[in-house]
């Protein structure tokens, strides 16, 4: 028998597979059985918890969280499912960690400091970038943006573990009519896909404010539209914080369908060597798996 945990952070949400020696042949035909929402335990993504010595990581952190998105193509990291993961950590007793106390995780991006907060989660996602670099932030775009029945849209694409490419629409009603039931059509294509976050700014962008705050919906790449996305929540604040220019802050909130993030960049307007997000992380059934 495997045990297994079901979480989501702002409802994106996780299988978590129990897997500390790294003894599940983990293949994308489980993966996408698992994350089959009727067929299945319904997921936007599956975690597998191992020990970082089992998987062949960094042993610099002991734990791995090995994401796979839920059409069984794997991905760099997550950052609502990092939160999820250590909170996991801490119910099953394999790691403790006190208010402000900080932990490595493993991921393919990296290894990464997950900091607690009383309830929330602080990770720390490392460097980042706009994909064009300074003429992508003074053209405010590098690609465009198709979504079924509007014209083409500036994008700025954002290099931040995962690959992002980030719009911004004129008011929330046009972001609650968006059709994401497609994927949206990215040109230049990117060679490995990407995440697509669409966002509407609330503060006034006419004066420098202390914390931005920004409306967003998300199509993610190998999974499709989610309630949440937690390092596209930081892509779409770092290209706001480019488009912004002088008056632009450097913390943010991001309103998404599943709840609210909180964004902390820091870095010039085109790269930077930390963004940080904070959240909640909810575990919200255990099992075990039964199999044929």
């Amino acid at each position: 028998m495997t045990t297994f945990a079901k979480g989501h952070g702002t409802e994106n949400d996780f299988v978590l597979l129990d897997d500390p020696e790294g003894r599940i042949d983990l293949t994308p035909e489980l993966i996408r059985s698992l994350a089959d929402r009727r067929a299945g335990l319904g997921a936007d993504g599956v975690i597998r918890v191992v020990r970082s010595a089992a998987a062949g990581q960094d042993p610099s952190a002991e734990w791995f969280m090995d994401y796979w998105n839920s059409d069984g193509s794997a991905a760099e990291m997550c950052g609502n499912g990092s939160r999820v993961f250590v909170a996991y950590l801490l119910r099953r007793g394999w790691v403790s960690l006190e208010d402000g106390e900080e932990l490595n995780i493993a991921t393919r991006g990296g290894v990464m400091p997950v900091r607690r907060r009383g309830e929330l989660f602080t990770i720390d996602l490392g460097a980042w970038k706009v994909a064009g670099g300074p003429p992508a932030v003074a053209a405010g775009s590098d690609v465009t943006v198709t979504f079924p029945g509007l014209p083409p849209l500036p994008g700025l694409s954002v290099s931040l573990s995962n690959p992002h490419v980030v719009v911004a629409l004129p008011d929330v009603e046009t972001l609650a009519a968006l059709d994401l039931s497609v994927p949206p059509i990215v040109d230049p294509a990117p060679p490995n896909g990407t995440n697509v976050e669409i966002v509407v700014p609330l503060h006034d962008q006419s004066v420098r404010s202390e914390l931005g705050h920004l409306k967003m919906r998300v199509h993610e790449r190998g999974s499709g539209e989610t309630r949440s996305c937690g390092t596209g929540t930081v892509a779409a604040a770092l290209a706001a914080r480019a488009w912004g220019g002088n008056l632009a802050p450097d913390h943010w909130r991001v309103d998404v369908p599943g709840g609210t993030l909180y964004v902390d960049a820091e870095g010039t307007a085109s790269e930077g060597d930390s963004a940080k997000l904070s959240g909640p992380a909810v575990i919200v059934a255990e099992g075990e798996l039964v199999t044929s």
